[in-house]
């Protein structure tokens, strides 16, 4: 069984995965109420949110595996991500590796979103799951977060090829950057989806992003930049007044731009299912438009279950067993030489 701990940015997560059966358990602990009355996470904060609260994580996964006895591995999230948040997780890893005697494995957490809309197939069929597996590759993958948001190839062999990323902001960057525009509360794309649903998408003219179609790479700043200068031009009444539809102008133009470019991707190459992943995946407009777009194209849509769009330790846990990049060492024959990697890519 492998215990796999997250702590990236602002959330602290710890999973249980069994090969044979599954994701045994997972927990996370939130820190949205701490960063919500400062608009945005506090680095600082996460931290110390982390030391408070990874310890009862682990000693919950310590009695759902009978005293680590059934654990054989330990995977970490060892970067992308916060360079404090991402030390505390890796600094509980080593120590627990160390006092088990396992072998540790650091795991991209960007990986682990273009793995996690595997996670259901998995659970359905695990004995059949290498099989079904095959079926679906080569994957496009679209992952989409506040902090990324990108298209990538994971072919035959499970190898990851990025195909474009975003020039600028995030697609859920874009999201809270339009939020914080309108007035709104953090985290903002929700809120805006919230209100988006009794809004006219079609009320306002936003920009869609970079284009030809051809191109793939995303662009989200023009887009917030115009949302600025409409509400300039608008008395703050009217705002108020048409702030649904602002809303679901604003979020349809972010659900066009990856929609157009997730269909130019899948013009390019022969794939056999599409991927939808990151905190983004959660909104419910998304899924449709990439819904729609794979049924036309006669390909599955794979979409990360909701509670494995945001940072999780249960997608880290499996990618660390199913993605064939992951290398579990011990301490003593590498596992100690382990490091954060803030900055670390996909691919």
């Amino acid at each position: 069984m492998i215990l796999a701990i997250e702590t990236s940015c602002d959330e602290s997560a710890v999973a249980l995965f069994d090969p044979a059966k599954g994701l045994r358990a997972e927990w996370v602990h939130s820190q949205i109420a701490i960063h919500e009355r400062h608009g945005g996470v506090v680095p600082d904060l996460a931290v110390r949110e982390h030391l408070r609260t990874l310890e009862p994580l682990l000693a919950r996964a310590r009695e759902a595996s009978g005293d680590f006895a059934e654990v054989d591995r330990i995977a970490i999230t060892h970067g992308p991500g916060l360079a404090g948040c991402l030390a505390i997780g890796l600094a509980s890893a080593k120590a627990l590796a160390q006092a088990l005697g396992k072998p540790l494995a650091g795991v991209n957490h960007l990986r682990g979103h273009v793995f996690s809309p595997f996670i259901g197939l998995h659970a359905r069929q695990p004995a059949a799951f290498e099989r079904e597996l095959a079926g679906l590759l080569p994957h496009l993958a679209l992952v989409v977060s506040g902090g990324n948001t990108l298209l990538a190839t994971l072919d035959e062999n499970r190898h990851i090829s990025v195909l474009s990323t975003t020039r600028d902001d995030a697609a859920g960057e874009a999201l809270d950057k339009g939020a914080k525009l309108l007035g709104l509360g953090y985290p903002g794309g929700p809120l805006v989806e919230r209100l988006a649903a009794g809004g006219r998408p079609d009320a306002y003219d936003f920009p869609r992003g970079l284009g030809p179609k051809a191109e793939l790479d995303f662009s989200f700043s023009g887009l917030k930049t115009a949302l600025r200068y409409q509400l300039e031009k608008m008395p703050p009444a009217e705002i108020e007044e048409r702030k649904a539809d602002l809303c679901a102008s604003y979020q349809q133009a972010v659900m066009d731009a990856l929609a157009r470019k997730t269909a130019a991707a899948l013009s390019r190459g022969a794939y056999r299912s599409v991927g939808l992943s990151g905190g983004v995946a959660n909104n419910r407009g998304l899924r449709t438009i990439l819904g729609d777009l794979a049924l036309r194209r006669g390909l599955p849509l794979l979409a990360a279950e909701p509670k494995h769009t945001g940072d999780n330790a249960g997608m880290i846990a499996f990618a660390a067993w199913a993605d064939p990049q992951v290398i579990f060492q011990s301490l003593m024959a590498g596992g100690a030489a382990l490091e954060i990697a803030p900055g670390l890519e996909l691919a």
